[in-house]
């Protein structure tokens, strides 16, 4: 019976695989530094082989380079063994919830999702420590040594003398943040689907060089955007007010995205006030369109300056498809068709635009006539217009509908309003984030926290097409993301669920290095939760974030589509179930033998088996779990029939409960290895399942 892994995937050798099914002759096999045979690149052969496309010497060319890159390259491909344990007790409706809360190293928790959720992210959305001096706290392993610095940038030989001084440089500054933040993005890849997205929240301190990193991570050819995020003017500039930030958003496959017609728009902001206030006038003057006007055209006079509607006030024209701005009826980019249109009143055909007529056809025009989304104008002498309604209806985007009489649906709250495409500048107060969540949480326990309300509509913005998306942040900090997500799916009656990654960050740690308003941040926080009797990490702040907007948005409501599912699953990682020798069996202690006979630590529990073994098969870690007894042993049960896992990890496992597991077909079923009640039931397990349940994957840990 063949055992599991236990370990994140080992891209290095996944890699040469690849390069094994190219160029089968450059790739041997060679003694690893652990002493195991693993495959290896035999360079100079794949020379040979792309002698013709290899540039020799040391020619000039256009790349990102700093000292730390080779181990941060090396460190995004490097397996690691470690494991996620589910902790009932911090999370919210554990058993039913499609939603993830992972406490540790991000860089870990990306490793150890890679076969669950390769290829399935549809967005990631990350705001990580800018890099001023102050927020920077990821420090990596393999960061560089200041005397590693200097030799590789330099300013020092190997024997240790210096070349250059330059005390005021701060090359080392930015090479430990890009150190820390390339393996990051690399692992983040490859989590994201076709048509995945990843919005990276930055500032001018570390912008230029973010821009260079994803150009390489995830290509120049997938860049879509840079947004501006203007957050209000600072009146004590002393030369320009930078009141901005930048959000970096790429694709995973740009041309992937093109090609399946993906087109990205938004409510026009207002749109839904003006069609209640429509709907409202209707009650009184019915079918009185010239009185709506009137009385539509004093509504807008009427509004506040800053009021959204304000801005669409040249839909003041009603018919009984509602109120309608004109749009322009030529053909775009000239060139179009060129037809008679005759004029309803003066009986004369109508003027042509020089670019033609929108419409291919005088029948396609005429049928629009007849739906009465063209309007003619007093006499023929200009051409008519078309409508452009508040609540297009179907036939205003697609020309090819049925004829038919359409009239407003006033009871369809699925109906869309007039879109528009987002621009890539958009202001909002950052002080109007802080002020909501300092109401939520009772008390200042962030300091800038961004906008749960913007990143909602960032989301609803990208998933036109998927209603139930992966939305992840690695850098959860506030939570924003999170409920953002919950936001997203009251207001639009999506069902998107999230992954949020946090590092435990001592609060005690932050206090002493921490001074001002920043201080007294972190002392609100190290209150709220000695109050609530929570461990003073930052990531406990998160999850009390989340809860609360859970209730939130509970107490809201939202959309009749929406699943309400506002808990999450809290899982942190740790070291592996399995004890060392499980991995290194050659490097144990022979005179201890006696005490190896199970693999698997003493402190763990069952549970924490079975987190380990979604891990290493690549189970979606929030699907359902039940957990029943038979034979008078514990049995999960994953999913529902046909079960993708069925687990049993007690002891004293027998032929006839095995037959009984069997029964339920299952995907996968996993036992402990030292399980059994006898040496025969072990034997027997595979053959049992070959007779009865022949799709299934027997494995053990």
């Amino acid at each position: 019976m063949e055992k599991m892994k236990m370990h994140s995937p080992n891209l290095t050798q996944e890699n040469i695989t690849r390069i094994r099914e190219l160029f089968p002759g450059c790739v041997t096999e060679a003694l690893g530094k652990d002493g195991q045979l693993k495959l290896a690149v035999d360079f100079d052969q794949l020379r040979q082989e792309l002698s013709e496309s290899i540039v020799e010497g040391p020619q000039e060319r256009f790349h990102l380079n700093w000292p730390g890159k080779r181990e941060a390259l090396l460190t995004a491909n490097t397996p690691i063994a470690k494991t996620l344990r589910p902790c009932r007790e911090e999370s919210v409706d554990f058993d039913a919830t499609k939603n993830l809360f992972i406490e540790g190293d991000n860089l870990e928790a990306l490793k150890l999702l890679q076969e669950t959720y390769l290829g399935k992210v549809k967005m990631i959305y990350i705001d990580p420590p800018y890099n001023t001096g102050k927020d920077f706290i990821y420090k990596d392993n393999f960061a560089t040594s200041k005397k590693e610095f200097e030799i590789a940038s330099g300013e020092r030989t190997e024997e240790g003398g210096r070349l250059v001084s330059n005390p005021e440089s701060r090359g080392r500054f930015h090479s430990d943040w890009l150190t820390m933040i390339y393996p990051r993005l690399s692992v983040a890849k490859r989590l994201l689907s076709d048509e995945g997205l990843i919005f990276i929240s930055i500032d001018d301190a570390e912008q230029a060089s973010l821009r260079k990193v994803c150009d390489q991570v995830f290509g120049e050819q997938n860049f879509v955007a840079q947004l501006v995020w203007e957050k209000g003017r600072k009146n004590d500039a002393k030369f320009f007010s930078v009141g901005h930030e930048y959000m970096l958003v790429y694709a995973r496959n740009i041309i992937f995205l093109r090609g399946r017609g993906e087109i990205w728009r938004e409510e026009k902001p207002g749109a839904r006030e003006i069609w209640e206030e429509f709907l409202r006038l209707k009650g009184i003057h019915n079918e009185n369109y010239s009185a709506i006007e009137t009385d539509l055209s004093q509504w807008y006079s009427d509004l506040p300056k800053n009021h959204p509607a304000k801005k669409w006030a040249r839909y003041k024209r009603v018919d009984q498809y509602g109120p309608w701005r004109d749009r322009d009826i030529s053909w775009p980019g000239g060139d179009g068709p060129k037809y008679d249109v005759i004029h309803p009143v003066t009986k004369q055909p109508c003027k042509v635009p020089e670019r033609g007529w929108i419409y291919a056809s005088p029948e396609e025009m005429q049928r629009q006539i007849k739906l009465g989304l063209v309007e003619f104008r007093e006499d023929h002498a200009e051409p008519p217009f078309r409508k452009a309604h508040i609540r297009p209806i179907p036939e205003e985007s697609q020309e090819d509908m049925d004829e038919g009489n359409v009239e407003a649906d006033e009871g369809n709250e699925d109906t869309e309003f007039a879109t528009q495409v987002r621009g890539s500048y958009f202001y909002k107060q950052s002080q109007v984030a802080v002020k909501y969540l300092r109401n939520l949480m009772g008390a200042k326990v962030f300091s800038n926290p961004k906008d749960h309300e913007e990143l909602a509509r960032l989301i609803e913005y990208v998933t036109p097409r998927d209603h139930n998306a992966i939305i992840m942040d690695f850098f959860a900090g506030s939570a924003s993301t999170a409920e953002a997500v919950l936001k997203a799916n009251a207001a639009y009656g999506t069902n998107h669920r999230f992954i949020m990654v946090q590092l435990p960050e001592s609060l005690e740690d932050a206090l002493a290095s921490t001074t001002g308003t920043a201080k007294k941040t972190v002392q609100t926080a190290i209150k709220m939760l000695n109050k609530a009797g929570r461990p003073l990490f930052l990531s406990e702040v998160s999850k009390e974030r989340v809860r609360l907007a859970g209730v939130k948005a509970l107490a809201d409501g939202g959309h009749a589509d929406w699943k309400k599912d506002i808990g999450f699953r809290v899982l942190k990682i740790d070291s592996s179930n399995m004890a060392d020798v499980y991995y290194t069996p050659d490097a144990a202690d022979q005179s201890k033998f006696q005490y190896y006979v199970d693999n698997i630590k003493p402190d763990r529990k069952p549970e924490d088996l079975l987190f380990q073994v979604l891990l290493d098969w690549g189970v979606d870690l929030s699907l359902p779990i039940r957990k029943e007894t038979i034979q008078g042993k514990t049995v999960f049960f994953v999913n529902e029939s046909p079960y993708d896992l069925v687990a049993c990890f007690d002891t004293g496992v027998n032929e006839d409960l095995v037959k009984e597991l069997a029964q339920f077909e299952p995907l996968r079923v996993v036992f402990r290895d030292a399980g059994f009640a006898t040496d025969s039931a072990k034997i027997n397990v595979e053959q049992i399942f070959k007779q009865m349940s022949p799709g299934t994957d027997v494995k053990s840990i």
